[in-house]
């Protein structure tokens, strides 16, 4: 009689697409944005790892660095809900929102 072979655990399962935690695309790479700057965070006394941080992609990471100085992003914009708030930041992820995720946005 003939045996029978495990299942193949080969090709692994995809992983599950990141997301963005500001425009809430499904991109395949995030980047880490301390919401307290780290030279900010490092004048309070606090290690770099210690800062709070969330998910972004690259659009979306370059857009707050380009529009808030890091006073601004300490002082005023130190969650995800208040970064939203701005019209500015809230204009963008709209229009960010139906680009295709594959696509890369140039943010000026």
């Amino acid at each position: 009689m003939a045996r029978r072979t495990a299942p193949s655990s080969w090709p692994p399962p995809a992983a599950p697409p990141q997301v963005c935690a500001l425009c809430g695309r499904a991109v395949p790479l995030l980047t880490e944005h301390h919401l307290v700057p780290r030279s900010r965070g490092r004048r309070r006394g606090l290690k770099p790892q210690e800062l709070p941080t969330v998910q972004l992609c690259r659009a979306c990471h370059q857009f707050l660095h380009r529009t808030f100085s890091n006073e601004e992003l300490e002082r005023e914009f130190h969650t995800p809900q208040r970064l939203l708030e701005h019209d500015a930041v809230r204009r963008f992820v709209t229009w960010l929102r139906t680009q295709p995720a594959t696509r890369t946005v140039r943010v000026r």
